[in-house]
Parts: C-alpha cells; sequence; structure tokens
C-alpha cells in the first residue's frame, strides 16, 4: 500500500470506527433517559437536536438543497419519518424492555434485512450463501435475547423488546432505499433534508400521542435529570455518527463500510463490560454469530462486486495486465 492510499484509507477507517462506536453507545445512553423521557419525545428531542447541526451544514450550500426540499418534500417526510420515527421509536421500546447491547446486535443485522426486503420487493433473490448468513444471524439474535439457550440479563427472554427493536429496522431499511430514489440528492441533502422534511412529523406524532394518552409529555425535572445524555444522543449517534459513516462509506466503500457494522454490536458489549455488567454467555455466543453472518455477508458482496470488474477488465478493450510480485503498477 502506498503512501498516499494510506493517508486516505486511515481517515475512512477512523470515521467508520467513530460512527459504529457512537451507535454503540447510544444503546447504552439511551436506557437511561428512558425513565425520563418516553421514546416519542425523546425521538422528536433527539431529532431536533441534529436536525439543528443539519442545518448548519446546509447553509453555506445556499438555496439548491431548499429547491429540492420543495420538490420533494411529501417523498423525504415519508422516508424521514419512517427512519427516524418509526426506527426511533420502536428501537427505543424495544430498549425498555431489553438490554443495550441486544439493540447493537439486532441493527447489525440490518444489511441482512435489507436483502429479505429486495426480495419481497424487488424480486432480487439473494445467493444462497446470503440466505444462509441471514439464517445464522436471526439465530444469534435469537440466542441473545435468551430464547433458544440461557437467559438475558433480566433473568429471563427479552424476546419481546428485541422483536419489537428488530421490526423497527424495518423502517431504517425503506429510508436508506429511498436514497436510490432522489439520486440528485447527495448524501449529506439526502440525510439532513429527511431530517429537516420529517421534523413536523414527528413533532405531530409526540404531541398527537400525548393527547391520546398514548404517551406522557417529558416534565421540566424529567429533562433537567437527562439533557446531558439527550445532548450527546443528539449531537453524537444522530448527526457526527451518521455523517462520519457516510464519509467513511465514500473513502473506502459500501461493501468496506458494512463490515464495519461488526463493531457495534462489539463496541456496545465492551462499553457495558466497562461499566460492570459482565455479558452473558449466550450474549456473547449470539453476537459472534452475528458478527460471522456479517462477515459472510461482507464477503460474499465483495465477490460479487468483484467478479462484474473482473470481466470488463479482461475485455479486448480492456486486456488484462499482470505484474510481477513486487512490482508497482503503472
Amino acid at each position: 500500500m502506498n503512501s498516499t492510499s494510506s493517508r486516505q484509507r486511515l481517515p475512512g477507517i477512523a470515521a467508520l470506527l467513530f460512527a459504529t462506536s457512537g451507535w454503540g453507545s447510544l444503546f447504552l445512553v439511551s436506557k437511561g433517559v428512558l425513565h425520563h423521557v418516553e421514546p416519542v419525545w425523546f425521538t422528536l428531542v433527539r431529532y431536533t437536536l441534529s436536525a439543528s447541526l443539519f442545518l448548519l451544514l446546509l447553509l453555506p450550500r445556499g438555496a439548491a438543497p431548499w429547491r429540492k426540499l420543495r420538490r420533494h418534500a411529501a417523498t423525504l417526510a415519508l422516508r424521514g419519518a419512517a427512519g427516524f420515527g418509526v426506527f426511533s421509536v420502536m428501537l427505543l421500546v424495544g430498549l425498555a424492555h431489553s438490554v443495550p447491547s441486544h439493540g447493537a446486535v439486532i441493527i447489525a443485522t440490518t444489511p441482512m434485512t435489507t436483502q429479505l426486503v429486495r426480495w419481497a420487493l424487488d424480486g432480487v433473490r439473494p445467493s444462497r450463501g446470503a440466505l444462509l448468513a441471514t439464517a445464522l444471524a436471526l439465530l444469534g439474535v435469537a440466542i441473545v435475547s435468551g430464547l433458544l439457550w440461557g437467559h438475558g440479563a433480566s433473568g429471563g427472554s427479552t424476546l419481546f423488546g428485541d422483536a419489537i427493536a428488530y421490526g423497527g429496522t424495518l423502517g431504517w431499511v425503506w429510508y436508506t432505499r429511498g436514497a436510490a430514489r432522489l439520486p440528485e440528492l447527495d448524501v449529506i441533502e439526502y440525510t439532513a433534508l429527511t431530517v429537516l422534511a420529517s421534523w413536523p412529523v414527528l413533532l405531530a406524532a409526540a404531541v398527537g400521542a400525548s393527547l391520546l394518552g398514548w404517551s406522557a409529555t417529558p416534565t421540566a425535572e424529567g429533562l433537567r435529570l437527562s439533557w446531558q445524555a439527550l445532548l450527546f444522543v443528539g449531537a453524537v449517534p444522530s448527526a457526527a455518527s451518521v455523517l462520519a459513516f457516510n464519509y467513511g462509506v465514500r473513502t473506502l466503500g459500501a461493501v468496506t463500510g458494512t463490515a464495519f457494522l461488526n463493531f457495534v454490536p462489539v463496541s456496545a458489549l465492551l462499553m457495558s463490560a466497562a461499566l460492570g455488567r459482565m455479558p452473558t454467555a449466550n450474549e456473547v455466543v449470539g453476537m459472534a454469530m452475528v458478527v460471522a453472518a456479517l462477515l459472510i455477508h461482507t464477503a460474499l458482496n465483495r465477490r460479487a462486486n468483484a467478479a462484474p470488474a473482473a470481466r470488463i477488465a479482461q475485455t479486448p478493450q480492456n486486456p488484462p495486465t499482470y505484474r510481477t510480485c513486487g512490482a508497482t503498477p503503472s
């Protein structure tokens, strides 16, 4: 590896590690906040803070992003409501009935769930290896939840909360699929504009839930006790980690970025252990199965992406080149 590529790769690796560590910390920090702020209001506060940061990123771009926002307002609002509203609320509701490390493990299964959704909606059938990797990941989640073996940290199965959190990942999958439908938006614009467009939806959902008696409005005392955690969640996992992950994917590629999702459950378990809560045997085994499944899934994607490139490289217009060991390409 030459020095130029090293200089390009190292910031990308650092960005991906920062992003996945931030997402791992999300579950640990959020667990305590739920004692004072219920999920729907937690989600509103979280994305109010991140929307403020994204707004600052868009201001230097002039009027162009706002024209795109007006043109695609309904689509952006719906996609954002699914990715930031449905996903976040269900994840937090699940977390209230489970433990932080389980949420991180469930998030790591998202790339495989995405392939199942593509199969169902687009008719793109995953390979046999991808299906086996998905089955391995889901089996790992079941073991982590205490359904098949052992018990969770609470002494029993956390399947109810984990199932709700897993269902919430479908909202995130639908959100990420929306980026391909709006190719005129770059990564920052899609992220920022979906947050801004969906904010009124999140506000209406929080107010409506309180008026219907489904969720308690946070008290001034509850906000005072949790403001530091809310500020951290809004600034780091909800904004900085998203931008860092997008930078890492742009620098190193989507396949490598997906591979780094392995570190989300690992970082959550390591931070949880550092705080004095050691993982149980079933959590370690289940997490290892999910991580192994994601590694297999990533390797299969890398191979599938490499095959077309190799065929193109060996066409008559681009004959293959060969170099001896130690030689540098021209």
